[in-house]
């Protein structure tokens, strides 16, 4: 059975650009699903914090619009194909996704179907409608209503639609929230700062999930350059998501004097989507997509912001947003022969 250390933040607050403290710690999604996937496959998973400390999840994480059901979502991604036929078209951002509502697309869809709307004519008023919300920044509902895209239904039957999917989406936030408090190592982690160079070297990968954490007490820890030299020696699996990537700016220098990952394809959150989260908008004081170019990676994102993308090079994996946390989870069970 393969062992795998999964390392997470123990940070509670992250210093802003203007030096003012934020909310942060890993981010629950990003922890959950790869955590579960391991598990279910097999993987003796151990989790443990740089300071042993219960690492503590982001708040804005569970809020409910990371957490809409995957119909709902999936919904949403055919009408954006609707009108937006190239990937290069597509400019979605974090609006698009938590303030204007267009997630409850497929609840509108299915009350006009209530109403008799036939199918093919309830999803072209959707369509259209959407089309205009992505183009005018202009809210779902408000769209639907004053554009008369609604069919029979009316403004507050458009907005108990959207509502519904927005109470089922905190119905999930509060599954993870109770999963994860389930999990014992979240509550008593292992302590990587007393972790021997013997007890490192036991371990077949590392994966480090994220949520903003991990720029706070991961990258520039001595610890973390300890596992990783000793891990990377061994060609054991590399992995992190999102803002986990910061953990690997703590890697020591190769035999050139250079950082260990110098010329490495890898990718993380990207600037474009730290720019668009409230702590990229107040004011960060460092972008980790910034840093890892830097620091000597070939940085690899997708061609659309929030969207999946894994990239795998040798040793290393690497997951851009909270999107990828199926597809890393592939990946590392691969690497570890499980999949």
């Amino acid at each position: 059975m393969p062992r795998l250390l999964f390392l997470v933040s123990s940070a509670r607050e992250m210093p802003l650009a203007d030096g003012s403290p934020h909310v942060t710690g890993f981010f629950a999604d990003e922890a959950l699903t790869p955590y579960e996937r391991f598990v279910e496959a097999g993987v003796d998973v151990v989790v443990a914090t740089p300071d042993g400390q219960p690492p503590f999840a982001d708040p804005y994480g569970l809020e409910e619009i990371f957490h809409y059901p995957d119909d709902d979502k999936d919904f949403l991604g055919s009408v954006v194909r609707s009108f937006a036929h190239d990937v290069d078209d597509i400019r979605l951002t974090l609006r698009h996704l938590t303030e204007l509502g267009m997630v409850g697309a497929r609840r509108v869809f299915l009350a006009m179907q209530e109403h008799g709307v036939p199918a093919k004519e309830a999803r072209r008023l959707v369509n259209q409608a959407a089309k205009i919300t992505w183009q005018q920044d202009r809210p779902f509902a408000d769209v639907l209503v004053e554009e008369n895209l609604s069919g029979p239904l009316s403004r507050a039957e458009v907005e108990a639609a959207i509502a519904e999917v927005i109470a089922d989406s905190k119905k999930e936030s509060d599954e993870v929230a109770r999963k994860l408090a389930e999990i014992p190592g979240f509550q008593r982690p292992a302590n990587l700062s007393t972790m021997t160079d013997a007890e490192m070297s036991e371990f077949d990968a590392v994966f480090a999930p994220g949520g903003h954490g991990p720029m706070v007490d991961m990258a520039n820890n001595p610890q973390i350059t300890r596992l990783l030299g000793l891990l990377h020696a061994k060609r054991a699996p590399i992995a992190s998501l999102c803002h986990g990537p910061a953990f690997l700016l703590a890697a020591p220098a190769n035999t050139d004097g250079q950082w260990l990952f110098d010329g490495y394809r890898m990718t993380s959150f990207t600037d474009e989507e730290e720019s668009q989260t409230p702590s990229g908008k107040h004011g960060m004081q460092w972008y980790l997509e910034t840093e890892l170019r830097n620091a000597g990676a070939v940085f690899d994102d997708a061609r659309a912001a929030w969207t999946s993308h894994v990239v795998v090079d040798r040793n290393l994996i690497t997951a851009q947003n909270p999107n990828s946390a199926d597809a890393v989870a592939d990946a590392v069970l691969k690497s570890l022969d499980r999949l």
